[in-house]
């Protein structure tokens, strides 16, 4: 087991070749270990040089509505009438503190994700 760090796109993949050579090793072998540790440098390089950026606050509210199964009348309680609704959706109006909470409460967005300009 020979791991280095990844500097370049030439060490990348060659981490990412020998990551799909040893992908089924069995935890607590010397290729299990090489495994777990080469994910983290494989992670971290990618954190550095990949990063993805937070959705739009509307993005995240469809995303997690479309994982709980719900419909925009759901969205009243946490936003206000129906047209309320329909205008946040569309991005005619912004999101206020007290919504940003409610959503925060409900549906589990992040406050960072929802507080973003849009």
């Amino acid at each position: 087991m020979k791991i280095k760090p990844i500097r370049n796109e030439a060490d990348y993949q060659k981490a990412l070749e020998r990551l799909e050579v040893i992908f089924d090793a069995k935890r607590g072998t010397d290729e299990g270990d090489e495994l777990e540790i080469l994910a983290i440098v494989i992670d971290n390089y990618e954190n550095d040089n990949f990063p993805i950026g937070m959705p739009d606050p509307i993005s995240a509210i469809n995303f997690r509505m479309e994982q709980m199964g719900l419909k925009q009348k759901d969205l009243v309680e946490m936003i206000g009438f129906k047209s309320r609704v329909s205008e946040i959706m569309n991005k005619k109006r912004k999101l206020t503190l007290e919504m940003i909470r409610k959503l925060n409460a409900k549906l589990h967005i992040p406050t960072e994700v929802l507080i973003q300009d849009y």
